[in-house]
């Protein structure tokens, strides 16, 4: 089944994660994706957390080059900007994080690339953005963090600052650039004209803490780091008396009756300390979780989200990932897909969660070899196998096992 992007070519020039994760998603949505790698080593996230029992397949690799085609190119040979600018001619995307300043240097820059193909949308995903003193510094995720104020709120209190456990930043920041990239098509269609679209680290972590940094622009009150998961009693984490922890999220002044019947203390309810909502929340904020913690401490974490969950207070387990792999709402909705491995057994994989009723979304294949498809894509492109041959002789396209030398 064609996906929604099908017929869409995007010339992939990215590297580790930010912008590698969004051409991801664009192959998994159906577009034709020809990663342009570096013809010796290629992407360097190729050699990260390979496993030997899978005859070396790479979980970082796959997960953000799954679905792609890979063409070797030297692009600081004097014939390798040639070969991109022909390639850019037919292709709709051209996707890069590579610092700002690099492509210009290699003659593909926007103005380059924009002149061989009007129509190209050409998408950037930097560290810092576009404009700026130090628009071509180099960033990674963790820097990301660190710089946009999401470090600043995580952590314990008298702890040092810390990062997310996982590369939100890199992974947030390829999906904003999709949606970038998605709105320039559209504008395309309607006008003909392509453009640039940019996305950053810095700007991708300030996104995701909109209302935290909004609040403070409204108010000048920097927020705080909390000792525990939540800043309420009623937004937490607490754990039960298997050693399960559990979250649960009550917005609003909503369910205080329902939760002191939950925990088998109904007095609780008229406890002149909790008896007002500011005094929950704030002024008692405190010893209201430690009554809670006394209460949850009495019976089983599951049972607990049970019992919540029924009486309207949203509550869930707190999961590690062979519990999410195998949780039946993760598997009915296709958040881990199999993908055929030509080698052996299928293996799983992330799946995109965007779900699309008659273009659905799939991941459709492993990464592939580094140069597996140099001939294929420079065919389609209109080079003929004698000016393949040429290229590959004098070191334009490989892969080449040489070290580097032509």
């Amino acid at each position: 089944m064609p996906g929604a992007l099908e017929d869409i070519r995007v010339l992939d020039m990215t590297i580790w994660q930010q912008g590698t994760s969004a051409s991801a998603m664009l192959a998994d949505l159906g577009a034709d994706v020809l990663k342009i790698e570096e013809p010796v080593v290629g992407d360097p996230g190729r050699g990260i957390h390979r496993f030997e029992q899978l005859d070396g397949l790479s979980g970082y690799f796959e997960a953000l080059n799954r679905g792609k085609r890979s063409l070797a190119l030297d692009l600081k040979h004097p014939k390798g900007r040639e070969v991109l600018l022909r390639l850019a001619r037919q292709a709709d995307v051209f996707l890069t994080n590579f610092r700002p300043g690099v492509c210009e240097r290699l003659g593909i820059g926007y103005a380059e690339v924009s002149k061989a193909n009007p129509r190209l949308v050409y998408a950037r995903a930097s560290g810092y953005g576009r404009e700026g003193p130090e628009a071509g510094a180099g960033s990674f995720d963790i820097l990301g963090q660190a710089r946009g104020g999401l470090m600043a709120i995580t952590g314990e209190p008298d702890g040092l600052p810390k990062n997310v456990g996982a590369p939100i930043a890199d992974q947030a920041g390829g999906m904003l650039a999709v949606i970038g990239i998605l709105a320039a098509l559209w504008h395309r269609e309607r006008t003909g004209e392509g453009q640039q679209v940019d996305v950053s680290l810095l700007g991708t972590v300030m996104a995701l803490q909109s209302f935290n940094i909004t609040n403070y622009l409204f108010s000048g009150e920097l927020p705080r780091r909390f000792p525990r998961a939540g800043f309420t009693p009623f937004w937490n984490v607490y754990r039960g008396c298997d050693g399960r922890y559990f979250a649960i999220g009550i917005l609003l002044d909503r369910c205080w009756p329902e939760l002191c019947e939950a925990i088998g203390r109904p007095a609780l309810e008229h406890d002149e300390r909790f008896a007002s909502y500011l005094g929950r929340v704030r002024e008692h904020a405190d010893e209201l979780i430690a009554v809670l913690d006394e209460a949850f401490a009495q019976r089983p974490a599951d049972e607990w989200v049970r019992i919540l969950n029924g009486c309207g207070i949203y509550s869930a387990l707190v999961q590690d990932y062979a519990e999410v792999a195998s949780d039946p709402q993760v598997l009915a909705n296709g958040y881990i897909e199999e993908v055929p491995r030509p080698q052996g057994p299928p293996v799983r994989m992330v799946a995109t969660p965007v779900q699309l009723s008659k273009t659905p979304a799939r991941i459709r294949g492993l990464a592939p070899e580094l140069g597996q498809h140099t001939e294929e894509a420079l065919l389609e492109a209109g080079y003929t196998w004698e000016e393949i041959e040429a290229l590959r002789r004098e070191g334009v396209i490989g892969p080449r096992q040489d070290g580097g030398s032509r």
